[in-house]
């Protein structure tokens, strides 16, 4: 890999459902997120070809990949207004990444689908929408394996790391916390535990025992509190096994989302630009 041309992979918390286009009291509270992710194309140095966004929206019993040249909405969530179910992130897809993605896998062992039908969910629309407004990026989506392997996510991020010297950036996309049924003043005290842990392993400790860490992220402080269920947590070893020799660096941090809980996203590589 060539560090010149290198680019960052990321850790992103995505927020709360189609959150970027709605406005009111519920928009506020993710001020905070929105101003960060609005900072991250500075850091880019050079505008990606392509976006490979992993969401934790998506699984399936073995790695899929998105492979429209015109990706579909997925309104997965409920209860929002009914303008929100009509909205469209209008990135287009790209058919030949998608096809890379997949041969970078098998060639290394993970059994992998093209799906010409899945299109983007909030995971992917939700994040880009602050990021890159203008959808003018084409965006591959990735979906977990539903055995919630963190080896078999951390080697596909190693696989698919030489998509970095080929102007593809790789966004991971979920959350540091993610307990729906422990939100607000409940998810305190295990968000900031779980969070703490989190920074400490992935900008504090050295690339060789991160990773030793990350594959026994359940023995963590509040770990189980922080993700009763992995999925927004799995789209990390995919970012990170892309760039597992690299320093990670926090770019978001708010401790009080929902007025109380603690959240976080990080950068793996350096920045180009202005962080």
């Amino acid at each position: 890999m060539n560090p010149a041309t290198r680019l960052p992979t990321y850790f992103l918390s995505h927020g709360g459902g189609p959150w970027p286009y709605l406005q009111g009291d519920f928009r506020l509270m993710f001020n905070t997120l929105e101003a960060s992710l609005k900072t991250i194309p500075r850091q880019w140095g050079s505008k990606p070809r392509a976006m490979l966004v992993i969401s934790g929206h998506w699984e399936g019993p073995e790695f899929a990949v998105t492979s429209s040249a015109q990706p579909p909405m997925v309104y997965d969530y409920s209860g929002f207004p009914a303008s929100t179910y009509d909205v469209h992130y209008r990135a287009p897809g790209s058919p030949e990444l998608a096809a890379r993605i997949r041969d970078l896998l098998q060639a290394g062992g993970h059994p992998t689908r093209l799906d010409p039908d899945r299109g983007f969910d909030h995971g992917t629309f939700s994040m880009l929408q602050p990021m890159v407004p203008e959808a003018d990026i084409p965006v591959v989506q990735l979906g977990l394996r539903d055995d919630f392997d963190p080896a078999a996510h951390l080697d596909a991020g190693r696989l698919l790391a030489p998509l970095r010297d080929e102007g593809v950036l790789i966004l991971g996309s979920g959350s540091s916390y993610h307990n729906l049924r422990q939100f607000g003043p409940a998810g305190a005290q295990a968000s900031a535990g779980f969070d703490a842990w989190l920074n400490d392993t992935l900008v504090g400790s050295a690339p060789g025992p991160r990773q030793q860490l990350l594959l026994h992220w359940e023995a963590a402080p509040a770990a189980r509190q922080a993700h009763p269920r992995e999925d927004h947590l799995l789209p990390l070893m995919v970012a990170l096994g892309a760039a597992s020799g690299e320093a990670g660096t926090r770019v978001y941090h708010q401790r009080d989302f929902f007025g109380s809980m603690v959240m976080s996203s990080f950068r793996f590589g350096a920045a180009e630009g202005p962080a």
